[in-house]
Order: C-alpha cells, then structure tokens, then sequence
C-alpha cells in the first residue's frame, strides 16, 4: 500500500509537471506585443528594409573601386606576329639584299600604368563615391521612419479592428435581447408581428455585422504580420492604449526639429555636395592628363621570348606622356553649365522640402488638437448613450415606447462608441505621424 501511495504521488507530480510545461509553452507562444516591440522587430525583419541595407555595401564597393584608379596599374600582353617573307633590304652598291628581321616574331610585354595628373576627376570620382555611401545611409534612415510608421499604423489598425469587434459584440447581445423581448411581447400579443420582425431582422443584421467585423480584424493582423515579416496567419496580440498624453509642443519647435533631424533634409545637403563634385569633374576635361608608364619587353623568334639574332631577350622604357583635347566646340563648357543647372534644381527642390515638410507637421498638429478635442466629447456621448438605451430598453419593457426607439438608441449608441474609440486612435496615429514628420519615432 506504501508503495502504491508513493507511485500514485509521482504520477500526480509528474502530471503537474506537464500541464506546467505545456502552460508555459502556450503562454511562450503567445507574444502580446507592446507599440515599441512591434516597431522594433519591423526595423529587424522587414525584408524590404533589408534589401535596402544592401545599397549601403554596394556604396562600399563603389567607393573601393574609385580608390583603386589612385594607385597603379600592371597589365601584361603577349603576342605572335609573322612575315610573309623575309625581312631584307636592298643598299646601293650590295650585291644582293640584307636581312634584318625574322619571319617569326614574338613579343611579351609587362606595363606599369601611374596616372600623374587627371585634372582632379580621379579624387572628384573618389568623393563621389564617398558621398554615394552617405546617399545610401540616409536612404535607409528614410525608409526606417516609414517603416516604423507603417508598423505603427498596423498596430493601431488592430486595436480599432477589435474594439469594433468589442462594439459589434455588445450590439448583437442587446439587439438579441431585445427581440427576445419582442418575442414575449408577441406570444401574449402585446405587440404586432411587424414590431416582432423588425426586432429579428436588426438582430440578424448586427450578426452579420460582427462577422464582417471579425473578418477585418484577422485581416489587420495579417497586415501586421507582412510589416513585421512573420507568417501572414500568424497569431497576434497587442497591448491596449487606452490613455493619451497631450503634446506639449509648438508649431516652429517641431519644425526646427524636423529640419534638423530629417534625413530627407540632409539627403539634400548630400546631393549638393555631389553635383559640386559633378561640376569639378566636368572641368576636369579643361585640364591635360600626364601618365608615367613603365614597360618591361621580352622579344623572340621562339614561343619562349628568349631572345634571338634580330630581337633582345628583355629591355624597358619608361615614359611620361601628355595628353589634352584643348577644343571640342564647347562640349566641355556646356557638360560644366548642365551640372550647374543641376545644382540649381537640388537647391529649389531643398526649398520645396521645406514646405512640405512645415505642411505635414501643420497637418499631423492639427489632426492631433482634433482627435484631442474628440476623445472627452465622444466618451461623454457613449455614456450619454449607454444611459439612453437602458432608459429605451426599460420604456419598452413597460410598453410606453415603441421597438424603433430602442433600435435607434442601440444605434446612436454603436455609432458613438465607434467615434471614440476612431478619436482615441486617431490621436495615437496623428502623434506617430507628427513623429515622422519631425524625423524619429
């Protein structure tokens, strides 16, 4: 008996033990995620922010490249020339031709290639490709702020998706309820079948409400599931907002801030600084170029260019050459004046940047003092119509109202409940793009 005690207390112990395994590897599996986390793990996983990454090391390859036209050239030749005949020649007073050349000839050819002077083009293509490691970087710094907007989007989405659920729920419930009162109503004839069938037919329209509801609900989170990119049927919770904390702020402070922090803004600056490298190498073309070139020569008339008695096994030459096309009819001077022009274009499009960046903070503000100004008005009218269909409901009970005054109660009081909490969210995606705006989330 001792025995069987002691194995009937190990088999609960251990029964315990794997409904504490198994409950903890449910609650594992379910991830609530928080505003922060979700934008955090967009900026880690979204495939297309990845890809973007890739164009700041290919920036980096650029750049290396560009730094490779510094430093010297080695290049090697070889090649294989014969005669048709003999090479001779014919002198007065010879008898006959001499010859001074071999029917076969080979040639091997070693260059040393060092560019001396190019008019500034090789360090204007090297700043260049510096400034395209820069343009890349503020790409992706870009596209992370509009990522974290979309993620923060998607989460707000699901939040209005369930409490549309949540608002659809309680009027399907009272709408239910309420035709079974009619039904009552209707078995001991206290009111016409017409009341009785617009009761059911409301209550059958709120079910199908919520089921269109539901369905958007699982689509907003298959939407967050593609920003983040986890499995699109992926199971998802989010953490409620239920409170908002006014912004403090002003107009012409969030601006300097988005002027400062914008990296559209400072991709601007970038793009400056690169048509005036594009400008210093256009001019590069007024300039000669001077080029030192060295060549080590091995000559035969053998495959193995050893030599023979018309060639030299090996010799050298060095030289330093000149180069410089001084006129192409003006071909230069108007590749100078187009970059010019396109500086002027970055220039005047910064000062639409300007605007419109002053616009989308102007916008995101005011959207913000509305949904503000909203929250207190809606939440006073979702009590108010909380209170007016219990008093409906109530009338009806004791038949001094008709069903339509509780079908309309039921819905200004959905319609009120969908305004405040659209108020509630629209002031956290209003605050998030003010943030955007301003460059950071």
């Amino acid at each position: 008996m001792r025995c069987t005690g002691w194995f009937r207390m190990a088999c609960v112990g251990c029964l315990l033990s794997i409904l504490c395994l198994s409950n903890g590897a449910l609650a594992e599996g379910k991830k609530v995620y928080t505003l922060q986390g979700c934008v955090k793990e967009a900026l880690a996983n979204n495939w297309k922010l990845k890809a973007k990454k890739e164009q700041i090391d290919q920036a980096e390859y650029v750049k290396n490249q560009a730094r490779a036209d510094f430093l010297p050239k080695l290049s090697t030749s070889y090649g294989y020339k014969r005669y048709g005949m003999n090479q001779e020649v014919f002198f007065t007073g010879l008898g006959g031709p001499v010859e001074i050349g071999s029917q076969n000839n080979y040639r091997w050819r070693g260059t040393v290639t060092q560019p001396l002077f190019t008019g500034f083009a090789i360090l204007s293509a090297y700043r260049l490709s510096e400034l395209g490691i820069d343009q890349s970087q503020l790409e992706v710094q870009t596209q992370e702020l509009d990522l974290a907007l979309r993620a923060k989007a998607a989460y707000f989405n699901i939040l209005t998706a369930d409490m549309a659920v949540e608002t659809a729920e309680k009027a399907a419930e009272a709408l239910e309820g309420h035709a079974e009162v009619a039904r009552n109503f209707y078995k001991v004839g206290m009111i016409p079948i017409n009341d009785l069938l617009e009761s059911e037919v409301n209550a059958s329209n709120s079910k199908h409400d919520l089921t269109s509801t539901r369905n958007e609900a699982r689509l907003a989170r298959s939407n967050f599931n593609a920003v983040l990119s986890r499995p699109v049927n992926a199971e998802v919770e989010v953490e409620e907002i239920s409170v908002h904390n006014p912004e403090k702020g002003k107009f012409q402070e969030y601006v300097e801030i988005a002027f400062k922090n914008r990296p559209e803004m400072k991709l601007m600056d970038v793009n400056l600084l690169q048509t005036d490298q594009q400008i210093r190498l256009s001019r590069s073309k007024f300039y000669p170029e001077v080029v030192f070139t060295w060549d080590y020569i091995k000559e035969g008339d053998t495959a193995s260019v050893s030599g023979g008695e018309f060639h030299q096994a090996s010799n050298w030459e060095a030289t330093v050459g000149l180069e410089w096309t001084f006129w192409e009819w003006g071909k230069t001077y108007y590749n100078v004046k187009q970059q010019q022009s396109v500086k002027n274009e970055v220039l005047k499009t910064k000062m639409e940047l300007e605007e419109q960046i002053q616009l989308q903070i102007k916008d995101a503000v005011l959207d913000l003092k509305t949904a503000e100004e909203n929250i207190p008005i809606t939440r006073k009218a979702v009590e108010q119509g909380e209170e007016n269909l219990r008093v409906s409901q109530e009338r009806y009970k004791a038949q001094v109202s008709t069903s339509t005054e509780v079908l309309d109660a039921q819905r200004y009081l959905t319609r009120a409940r969908v305004n405040h909490f659209s108020a509630l969210f629209d002031y956290h995606l209003a605050r998030a793009r003010l943030f955007r705006a301003m460059g950071t989330y």
